[in-house]
Formats: structure tokens, C-alpha cells, sequence
């Protein structure tokens, strides 16, 4: 296992989306440049911390799902933030203590927190890679030091193509990625939309891109579903997080947000 080191330099006086997503769940690891625009975009929008938290209940079931219904034991998290509770190798392993999980972030307050992270099941593996999303290649390659290409792996992309503002370029490094794995891989992978209270995401998106320096865009459900094509959607396909394939609990009782997403299986 490597030890972290960040290539992309910490700068605390710029809003990022991992510290601000990090506010929004009630962490600690922020500063005062991401809670004032969090709280800021929460003012113009109040469900964002509601889609905080239900993205991060998605991760769960989903990484759940496919752990003890399709046997995977392989995760390639990118853009996985700070951690909080119910991390994918925390999930994951507590079903199959032998999975395997390489996270990736470029936030250097993350690298900070990769010893925290990185302490998984004696039995299976955890890696962190510093690397950015339109860095396919160096993801993939050093990914490769702790998971195998030859088996199925899981990609995880929730909540980070919406910084590939371009759909064509968004596309394209999601094909890269999906290309680059096994037959009988996933694909997971939800974003931000504006059909539910467009007002309110839309103006977070002008908000954000005012005060960030790593600018999102919305995109409709079929956009999103454009992520899948070629892949066999899983059942519900593109819906809302809520609403992919809730708890018995929480069936009748869930909502529909702005954040969309689905799983799908690579033949």
C-alpha cells in the first residue's frame, strides 16, 4: 500500500464540493470558504442537504445489493469524498470482509483522512488514489495495484460527472472507464438534475459556479441516462435515488429528489 501524497496543492480560501458535501452531512472536515457558500446554496435551496444524505443512503443499497445478490467484492469509488459514515469499504465488507475497494479523490484535506480511510478488513483491501476524474488513465493503472481487472468490478460515480460540465466530455471519460473493466461489471452512478424544483438547482448551480473553482452543471434524467448506454440496467433503471430500490421501511414514505442515478450491468 502507498502512502497519499496530493499532486493538487490545499487552498482552504476556495469552496470544494468534497468539504461542502462533507457540511451538508454534518462533518467536521470544512472550512469557513465551504460552509459559507453551503449554507449559502442551502438558503436558495433546502433540499440539498436532504440529497446529501439521500445519495449517500443509495451508496448503501446499492453497494449492499451488489455485495450479497451479485457477488461482487471489487469497488472503484471515484470521487468519494470525505469520509462519513456508511463508506463503501465499511458497507461492503461488513457483507464480505474479503472485498477489495480503491477509493480516488483529488482533495488534499481527503489525503489528510486516507490513514482513517484506508483501515479496512484485515481480510480484504483498501487503496486511495489521488488522482482526478478526467484522469482515466492514472485511475486506471494504479487502480490495478490492488484490484483485478480479470474479475468483476464495481465503478461508483456518484455525484462527480456533474463537474465534467460538457456532455460529450462527460461521456467519454465514463466510456473509458467502463471500457477498461470486465464483463459482469457495474456501473453506478447518480447527479444532480433540475425536474423536480428547478428553480431551487438551478439556482444552486449558478451559486456554485460563482463561488467555486471546479464548476457543475445539471442534467435531465435521460441525460443521465446516457451514462448507461450499451450497459443492461438494473431494475427500477434511472430514477431518483429515493426510489431505487428502497428499504421495506422506508417503501411509501420516500419522495422523489434532484439527484437521479441507476445501476447497470456490463455483457
Amino acid at each position: 500500500m502507498t502512502t497519499p501524497s496530493s499532486h493538487h496543492p490545499l487552498d482552504t480560501s476556495v469552496p470544494h464540493s468534497a468539504r461542502v458535501w462533507n457540511y451538508w452531512l454534518g462533518g467536521k472536515d470544512n472550512y469557513p470558504a465551504d460552509r459559507a457558500v453551503g449554507d449559502q446554496i442551502r438558503a436558495a435551496n433546502p433540499m440539498i442537504a436532504e440529497i446529501a444524505v439521500a445519495q449517500r443512503a443509495f451508496l448503501v443499497r446499492v453497494v449492499r445489493h451488489l455485495v450479497t445478490e451479485a457477488g461482487v467484492d471489487q469497488f472503484l469509488d471515484v470521487g468519494t469524498g470525505l469520509p462519513t459514515a456508511n463508506n463503501t469499504h465499511e458497507v461492503a465488507q461488513a457483507h464480505n470482509a474479503a472485498a477489495r475497494i480503491v477509493y480516488v479523490d483529488h482533495d488534499p484535506l481527503v489525503l489528510t483522512h486516507a490513514r482513517a480511510l484506508l483501515t479496512g478488513s484485515p481480510e480484504g483491501a483498501t487503496d486511495y488514489i489521488d488522482a482526478d476524474l478526467h484522469e482515466p488513465e492514472r485511475i486506471l493503472q494504479a487502480a490495478a495495484r490492488t484490484l483485478d481487472f480479470s474479475r468483476p468490478v464495481a465503478l461508483l460515480l456518484l455525484g462527480i460527472t456533474a463537474h465534467v460540465v460538457e456532455d460529450e466530455d462527460a461521456y467519454a471519460v465514463v466510456r473509458r472507464l467502463v471500457d477498461a473493466l470486465p464483463t459482469g461489471s457495474y456501473l453506478v452512478l447518480c447527479d444532480d438534475t433540475n425536474v423536480i424544483a428547478p428553480a431551487e438547482m438551478d439556482e444552486m448551480i449558478r451559486q456554485w459556479n460563482e463561488a467555486g473553482e471546479n464548476p457543475r452543471v445539471n442534467r435531465t434524467p435521460e441525460r443521465i441516462a446516457g451514462f448507461f448506454d450499451g450497459l443492461e440496467l438494473l431494475e427500477p433503471g434511472v430514477v431518483s435515488v429515493t426510489e431505487w430500490r428502497p428499504d421495506p421501511a422506508e417503501v411509501g414514505q420516500v419522495r422523489p429528489l434532484d439527484d437521479f442515478g441507476g445501476v447497470a450491468r456490463k455483457v
